[in-house]
């Protein structure tokens, strides 16, 4: 007779430990980012003060003198920082991206004071940024640092990174939601429970601290007072077609900026944010209550929605100076300008369809708060973040399926004009360079195969793997599957690979390629 031998299953302490990790990160972060968070809202109040005065006060000729001076200086301060590290430039989305993929190593000292100062010293004086994207780089920089203080590598050290992250965005927006989808769908591509754990422990704590500081309304606490009508659904699939067109317009005029200034201003690429910051003087004079990333506008729709004729310029000037102000390569993220953008496109499609009669003006708050989502869906290719995210950031649940549906019919949009997600374009600009002590360093590479992936139902043995990677594990819900030639591929598998660290984009891009090419050949057999 067969023996039944029981094991005692040993106390697995690994979730539990991420989870204070991550939640250390998150307060940390959360202190710095909140910090961040009043230095600009205090620089901005100034600006706005500035620049009201002028208008309408007497002409003193060294007033102006001076104005010219302190923009030229700041300038100056911030090419400096952006030449002694030139990963500080942009959002720093891409480059948390890249640090997560292998593509990219940074000191993440040297990113976390100068990304701080500099984005400062960008955003405060009224330039059309975010103060997202570097909430979420100087985030991942205290994950980063964390790690190395514990002696962390590999895939721990992605998670602190990731967690730092979610929490980024979670104090900037006080989301942790959408900051932990938003790194999940974004920006670290894996769903596993390690990774999400950790990252919503980081947010978490992070939102506790910014909270603490800004309060418990919600960022964009603007309400409507009615819901809409599904007899009147059709008009988001109209809004929804208007926002992926220009959303896609908007990703063409991005990622050609570099090029545009490099042409038209001919300076050295650290040099050329003096451009947007003389032209912020005439913006701030003709138009002081723009200024700023764009929240202030979106709370003032709630208020009062302008005519048709001042919001179409009101459009035109922030697109236009958004691009140069993002353009340039100043620290700033896009991530409130595109949502300042979607609403503004929101008022003028409601105001636009109230005069002929379509619409009732009731509904236009709506369509303003719907297409902050759609219009990020469809630019950043992350529908479900911007579901949540705007959910959040309103302080309301009652509008989740419209949100869905124009979110899901931009997206669309935007994919069948072969628009990617905004981020990874950016990320595919960048040179990033290898170091010496990036070789030679085992580590591990997570592959989720996602529902229809041409992965699923192939046997590990019938895939030519990589020859710089080894298929060591595959991650099934709560297991651990050791695979060997037979072990079946399903839905929903992370595949678990052991490469170099130096080639681990290699390897994804070949995985990436691998899949493809199943997908392609299956198509032609069917």
């Amino acid at each position: 007779m067969a023996r039944i031998v029981k094991r005692k299953e040993k106390f697995d302490i690994t979730r539990l430990r991420f989870v204070l990790l991550g939640l250390l990160v998150g307060l940390l972060t959360g202190a710095v980012v909140s910090a961040f968070r009043y230095f600009i809202e205090i620089g901005l109040r100034a600006s706005r003060h500035v620049y009201g005065n002028l208008r309408v006060e007497p002409f003193v000729w060294w007033h102006w003198v001076l104005l010219i001076a302190v923009n030229l200086i700041l300038a100056g301060i911030v090419a400096w920082m952006l030449k002694k590290e030139p990963y500080i430039s942009g959002s720093g989305i891409p480059q948390v991206e890249g640090q997560l993929a292998g593509e990219l190593e940074m000191n993440w000292w040297a990113i976390f004071w100068r990304k701080f100062v500099g984005g400062v010293l960008a955003i405060a004086p009224g330039l059309f940024l975010g103060r997202e994207g570097p909430s979420i780089q100087l985030g991942a920089a205290v994950g980063q640092g964390l790690a190395g203080g514990f002696k962390l590598r590999g895939t721990d050290r992605r998670l602190l990174i990731a967690s730092g992250a979610a929490a980024g965005l979670a104090a900037a927006f006080n989301a942790p939601i959408a900051g932990t989808l938003f790194v999940l769908e974004e920006v670290y591509h894996n769903f596993s429970p390690l990774v999400w754990l950790t990252a919503l422990a980081g947010a978490i704590g992070s939102n506790f601290i910014s909270l603490n500081v800004f309060g418990l309304v919600p960022v964009l606490h603007i309400s409507y007072s009615r819901s809409l009508p599904i007899s009147i659904y059709w008009q988001l699939i109209i809004l929804g077609i208007i926002l992926g067109l220009l959303g896609y317009l908007y990703q063409r005029v991005l990622l050609a900026m570099p090029r545009w200034y490099q042409k038209l201003t001919k300076l050295p690429r650290a040099m050329q944010g003096v451009v947007p910051f003389i032209l912020l003087i005439a913006v701030g004079y003709f138009t002081p209550n723009l200024l700023g990333g764009g929240n202030s506008l979106i709370i003032g729709f709630g208020h009062y929605v302008p005519s048709l004729l001042a919001l179409l310029g009101i459009f035109a000037v922030r697109f236009i100076f958004s691009m140069i102000s993002y353009g340039s390569g100043l620290p700033g993220g896009i991530f409130l300008p595109i949502l300042s953008l979607g609403a503004i496109i929101g008022a003028i499609y409601g105001v636009i369809m109230y005069k002929l009669g379509l619409l009732p003006h009731v509904y236009v708050m709506n369509l303003i708060i719907f297409s902050m989502a759609g219009y990020f869906a469809g630019i950043g290719k992350a529908p479900f973040t911007a579901i949540l995210l705007v959910t959040e950031m309103v302080g309301n649940l009652t509008h989740l399926m419209p949100l869905a549906v124009l979110s899901l019919t931009a997206y669309l949009v935007v994919d069948l004009l072969g628009g990617a997600p905004i981020y990874e374009a950016l990320l595919e600009q960048m040179t990033f360079p290898k170091t010496v002590a990036q070789l030679h360093r085992p580590d591990r590479l997570e592959i989720p195969v996602f529902v229809g992936s041409a992965l699923n139902g192939k046997l590990v043995r019938d895939l030519p793997w990589p020859k710089e990677a080894l298929l060591i594990g595959i991650r099934r819900g709560e297991q651990e599957v050791i695979p060997h030639g037979d072990t079946l591929i399903r839905e929903g598998d992370t595949l678990v690979l052991l490469t170099d660290s130096a080639q681990r984009a290699r390897v994804k891009r070949r995985i990436d390629a691998l899949s493809a090419a199943l997908a392609t050949a299956h198509k032609t057999r069917v």
